[in-house]
C-alpha cells in the first residue's frame, strides 16, 4: 500500500493522507505547535497515536484504545541515519537511510525490507512523505506514525544542534 502525507509548517492542525490514486485515505491530527503528539486516522476512525513521553527521546505509538504498539528510538551512527522500531511480539525493525539521503528502508530482523519511505519535500518546506508498505505485520497507518516519529526525532536533533551552536 502506498500512502502520501505531510507535516504542517506550524506542526498543528489536520493534514490529509492520500493513496496512490490521490484519494483521501485518512488524515493526521497534529495536535499542537508546541509538542509533537499526533493522531493517525484511517477511513474508519482513529487508528493510532504517536508521542514523546515527558523527558524522553523515545517516540511511543499506541492503538486507538491506548494499547502500546511499539517504540521508536534513534540509534547512534556516524555515516547513516539509524533508528529502531520495537513492535513488541511482532519484532524489532531497523529504520535506515544513508547519511545525506531522504530515502529510508524498514527491515525486519532477518534483513528483509518490509517498507520504504522517502521525504519528498525541500529543505525549507514542511515534511512531505511517501510510504510504501509490503509488511504483513505492520499496518500502514502505524507506519505513518513511525515516519512522523522519525521526522519528529530529526526536528529535535536539528533544533538542539542549532541552539547549541549559538
Amino acid at each position: 500500500m502506498e500512502l502520501y502525507f505531510r507535516d504542517n509548517f506550524f506542526n498543528a492542525g489536520y493534514t490529509e493522507i492520500m493513496n496512490h490514486a490521490q484519494e483521501q485515505a485518512g488524515y493526521l491530527d497534529l495536535k499542537s505547535a508546541w509538542g509533537s503528539s499526533l493522531d493517525v486516522y484511517d477511513r474508519s476512525g482513529l487508528a493510532c497515536s504517536g508521542k514523546f513521553r515527558m523527558l524522553s527521546n523515545r517516540w511511543e505509538i499506541d492503538r486507538a484504545d491506548g494499547y502500546p504498539l511499539g517504540v521508536l528510538r534513534a540509534r547512534f551512527s556516524f555515516f547513516s541515519k539509524k533508528y529502531e522500531y520495537d513492535a513488541g511480539q511482532r519484532g524489532i525493525y531497523d529504520v535506515n537511510a544513508p547519511a545525506f539521503s531522504q530515502d529510508y528502508e524498514i527491515a525486519g530482523t532477518d534483513g528483509s525490507v518490509v517498507a520504504r519511505f522517502q521525504r519528498t519535500s525541500g529543505w525549507f518546506s514542511s515534511g512531505a512523505f511517501m510510504l510504501s508498505n509490503t509488511s504483513d505485520q505492520l499496518d500502514s497507518y502505524e507506519l505513518v506514525a513511525v515516519v512522523m516519529g522519525v521526522h519528529a526525532i530529526n526536528k529535535r536533533r536539528n533544533s538542539a544542534a542549532s541552539s547549541s551552536s549559538t
